[in-house]
């Protein structure tokens, strides 16, 4: 199928990372008002209309579909993972599950329950996109918020607020900045007093100057719970920990208690060690410690592959969140709209793949379906789940939705 210039709204809404940034235009097929990589990646994804393939091989829908559901009938142990869809998608593949006893797993699982065991254990405060835009004056960001959601400066930070400006705000983060390249170390900021002085480097996305601590991510148990006994105002007899200054966190948590309204914020797929949950706990904490004698709060960031989406949805559907189960199976059905480079696990049981048309993977069954936000319009939640964005159409294709695909295969069960 030749592809046609699109006729596009006058804003899109890009579901590429978890900020949903929903004033993206287009002209010609091409992003025109943002560098935005993941941006330009997602809205650049070619059309496919290709048909469906049982054993790499061309058949039509409803063959594929009856194959699907003779698979899933035959299995005693079904796992639907993956996951990677819109509201729409996720209530059909969770009715799915349902009717046929299947384990769920979201691609971002291990991430996703990071942060799940500190909500559920000891619960925490956190805030809006819309808040830090309007509220905060001090941001502590723990590892390179950058790769995961490159305009959040951009559009939370280096922008005035209702209460704040943007040349009021101080940043602070604690980065690996050795490894990713973002500020080189002879060019590390001292001290906290001055960051006006600091010049922003080149491959930085914030436009206002940052004061960096380097620290691996590794490394972020021990500085955040040495910053969190700080702010409670306890006394550490060492002078460093793990590379940083205590004098260093010192004026950081002096900082934090002077400020009208504090935001740390982390990514939790940053967070790739035993025991993260730990980490994320001390900074949720520390947010609490600070809420006693002013404004505090936390902001889990990163939400890709519309994993927030798929939480919230399975929370109000089953009272349950998802978890980081890695269930016995005896067939694997791959739920995946967005991300055609994010393929399945290996597996040696049968494997479906219901997605992206551009995926290239081996598969017993393969179902090419509309992407949301390309082919068919559809809805997320955001990073911060304080809004639901409408994903608009902006092509014709002749491909199926997801929910439509997995409706007649529960029809077939």
């Amino acid at each position: 199928m030749v592809e046609k210039p699109w006729s596009v709204p006058y804003k899109s809404t890009c579901p590429a990372c978890g900020l949903l940034c929903d004033d993206i235009a287009l002209e010609n097929n091409k992003v025109v008002n943002t560098n935005c990589s993941k941006a330009i990646t997602f809205f650049s994804q070619p059309l496919n209309d290709s048909a469906p393939l049982i054993n790499n091989k061309p058949v039509t829908l409803q063959q594929a579909i009856t194959h699907t559901a003779t698979l899933i009938k035959a299995s005693q142990q079904p796992l639907f993972a993956g996951l990677s869809t819109d509201v729409q998608g996720f209530r059909a593949v969770f009715n799915l599950a349902k009717k046929t006893h299947a384990n769920i797993s979201h691609i971002n699982a291990p991430s996703m329950t990071r942060n799940m065991k500190v909500l559920q254990s000891t619960g925490w405060q956190t805030t809006t996109l819309t808040e830090v835009k309007n509220r905060a004056d001090v941001i502590v960001c723990f590892g390179d918020i950058n790769t995961h959601n490159p305009r959040f400066f951009e559009r939370f930070i280096d922008c005035d607020g209702m209460f704040v400006t943007a040349k009021n705000r101080q940043i602070i983060m604690f980065n690996d900045v050795e490894n990713n390249g973002v500020i080189k170390s002879d060019a590390l900021y001292q001290c906290l007093a001055s960051p006006q002085n600091i010049p922003a480097k080149a491959g930085y996305s914030c436009a206002k100057p940052a004061w960096v601590l380097p620290c691996r991510a590794t490394d972020f148990p021990s500085v955040t719970i040495a910053l969190r006994a700080l702010v409670a105002g306890k006394r550490l007899k060492a002078t460093e920990i793990a590379g940083v200054k205590v004098s260093d966190l010192q004026k950081l948590a002096d900082k934090l208690k002077a400020a009208k309204y504090a935001v740390l914020t982390w990514a939790a797929k940053d967070l790739d060690f035993n025991h993260a949950e730990l980490t994320i706990q001390n900074i949720t904490e520390t947010v609490a410690i600070l809420n006693k004698t002013t404004r505090a709060a936390g902001l889990p960031l990163g939400g890709s592959d519309g994993d927030a989406t798929a939480n919230n949805a399975s929370t109000w559907l089953s009272g349950l969140t998802l978890n980081d189960e890695h269930a016995e199976h005896d067939v694997m059905l791959w739920v995946n709209n967005f991300s055609p480079e994010k393929v399945p696990p290996q597996t040696n049981k049968p494997l479906i793949i219901i997605g992206n048309s551009n995926i290239k993977c081996q598969a017993d069954v393969f179902i090419p379906v509309a992407t949301p936000g390309l082919d068919c319009s559809g809805t997320l939640f955001r990073v911060d789940s304080s809004v639901v964005l409408p994903l608009k159409k902006l092509r014709e294709s002749n491909l199926p939705t997801l929910s439509e695909v997995v409706n007649e295969i529960e029809k077939l069960l």
